[in-house]
């Protein structure tokens, strides 16, 4: 059995995914692998629902097999993020392809924007540090250096959300020297954070948004954007209290250990750790830090991942060991014949007596993801299994 793979979050489950799913159809590939972040997401939340609920609603919705993204990937910067993720499912050996969705581009645009990226040549390098002179964020000075060197590359390509990630997807596909086939698939509907309502095809955002107002007209907005098994979770929808748990966790740190996280750089854990001390709310803090270089996602993500003990060194290391696939659900028609053909170079974690088969940085990596449930338990107060499989 053979699987197009897609790398996910799911917060939460949407027609646009849905959408996704079809178009890996028509593109001939019968089985759908899924790598889903976990009970934390990269934008520095915590996710709307538990990661088996999200991934019950994947296999619901079409998934063969839902699998977990560690945490120390899952809530790293995009190039980690990739990388991770891609770095799991080569080591699978029966991943065909890579689905991914995108505002524009085709497979070829995608691999040879990734490869000039990754050349790195003088021209680029000067350009690069001639950018960030202004403040300017890594990845949109990248993205101009990029532009003003490469030939025949539009900086409109690079720019937006879902690119970005595709670049880096392919990125990391050439960095293993993997066979897996990249499948860019146009967006439907909204763009990636677009607040705004669009018909059917809402931005998870928006609906994110829906569910915590909880309105009439919001409630008729997730109808019409939710199929109907994870419509009927939103209906219950109760948010998770992370923010005010990541401040207090930022003031008893010391700020050597944050400043090891994958996304502090240049003192920032100083600027964080002052102005918590001043303005104890999550976003008031937040807003006295922002910059045009220090985007609040990316703030959001350091107080995530010294709230998670995620530490740039480790999850670099894990980049490059063999790690593991944690099955969080899987089609329960044909179970075994699908986690039979999860083979490859690295354990699949089913159930709690394969976690003797993890060694070394692999352990070291699922030891992080139990502390991620242990606290998304504890914010929720509801108990999950990490070693349970969804049979849906």
């Amino acid at each position: 059995m053979k699987f197009c793979a897609i790398i996910c979050e799911f917060n939460p489950f949407h027609n646009g995914h849905a959408y996704l799913f079809s178009k890996v159809k028509e593109a001939g590939y019968e089985h759908i692998l899924c790598l889903m972040s976990g009970n934390f997401v990269q934008r520095g939340e915590a996710a709307v629902f538990q990661k088996y609920v999200r991934a019950r609603h994947a296999v619901e919705n079409g998934a063969d097999v839902v699998l977990e993204l560690p945490v120390s990937f899952a809530v790293s910067p995009a190039e980690l993020f990739a990388g991770g993720a891609v770095h799991i499912l080569s080591a699978l050996g029966n991943v065909e392809a890579l689905a991914f969705g995108c505002e524009s581009g085709d497979r070829e645009e995608f691999l040879r924007t990734a490869e000039r990226i990754s050349d790195e040549d003088k021209a680029f390098k000067t350009a690069l540090k001639e950018k960030m002179k202004d403040g300017t964020s890594y990845i949109r000075a990248r993205n101009a250096a990029l532009a003003e060197t490469g030939a025949g590359i539009d900086e409109g390509f690079l720019s937006t959300p879902n690119n970005i990630l595709g670049i880096e997807y392919c990125r990391a596909i050439l960095a293993e020297k993997s066979s897996i086939l990249p499948l860019p698939v146009l967006r439907m509907g909204a763009s990636h954070d677009d607040r705004a309502p669009a018909d059917n095809f809402s931005s998870s955002t928006a609906l994110r948004e829906a569910m915590r107002a909880g309105g009439r007209k919001e409630r008729k907005l997730l109808k019409s954007n939710l199929p109907q098994s994870v419509l009927k979770d939103a209906e219950n929808f109760r948010e998770v209290p992370y923010r005010q748990a990541a401040v207090i966790s930022l003031l008893r740190s010391e700020r050597e250990k944050i400043a090891l996280t994958p996304d502090c750089s240049e003192g920032l854990e100083n600027r964080l750790c002052s102005m918590a001390k001043t303005n104890p709310e999550f976003d008031a803090l937040l807003q006295k830090v922002v910059t045009k270089r220090y985007t609040l996602s990316r703030l959001r993500r350091i107080l995530m991942q010294n709230f998670l003990g995620v530490g740039a060194k480790k999850t670099k290391e894990f980049l490059s060991s063999p790690l593991y696939a944690n099955v969080l659900a899987v089609k329960s028609q044909n179970a075994e014949e699908i986690l039979s053909s999860l083979t490859g170079s690295i354990p699949v974690i089913a159930r709690k007596s394969d976690y003797s088969l993890l060694k070394k940085e692999a352990l070291e990596c699922f030891s992080l993801d139990l502390r991620a449930n242990d606290l998304y338990n504890a914010l929720s107060e509801t108990y999950t299994n990490e070693f349970l499989t969804i049979f849906a």
